[in-house]
């Protein structure tokens, strides 16, 4: 049990600044109609970090080509981690806590209300 602690705290804050990153560009990519269609159009430094999030490259002037790869491995790796830390984190929720149907009740409301919201959005 104290192993998955810690390792679900070391991967929690190793991921945090990166996961916190994505979460802010994506959020931000999610209420900005005008998405840049190419690296050479981001100007500003908000635009610049959601060519990170949505390209894999940070655009820079003293740059003549980019190469996305070594960024997506990172990626792919920060993605393997966090389903790893949502797991571990869940196998904890059920370890620790005695009422256990609250645990239930949480993941399935995390599963439900992001599709109901999804099906109200939905145009009929």
């Amino acid at each position: 049990m104290r192993l998955l602690r810690q390792l679900h705290l070391y991967l929690g804050c190793f991921f945090a600044p990166m996961l916190l990153f994505y979460v802010g560009t994506g959020w931000y990519q999610t209420l900005q109609m005008d998405r840049r269609k190419s690296p050479g159009e981001a100007e500003t430094l908000v635009s610049r970090l959601v060519a990170v999030h949505t390209d894999q490259i940070y655009p820079a002037s003293y740059a003549n080509s980019w190469s996305p790869q070594l960024f997506r491995i990172l990626v792919v790796i920060m993605s393997v981690a966090l389903i790893l830390s949502v797991a571990l984190g869940i196998v904890l929720a059920f370890r620790v806590m005695k009422k256990k149907g609250l645990v239930w009740l949480s993941l399935i409301m995390g599963l439900v209300v992001p599709a109901l919201t999804l099906w109200l959005g939905a145009k009929r």
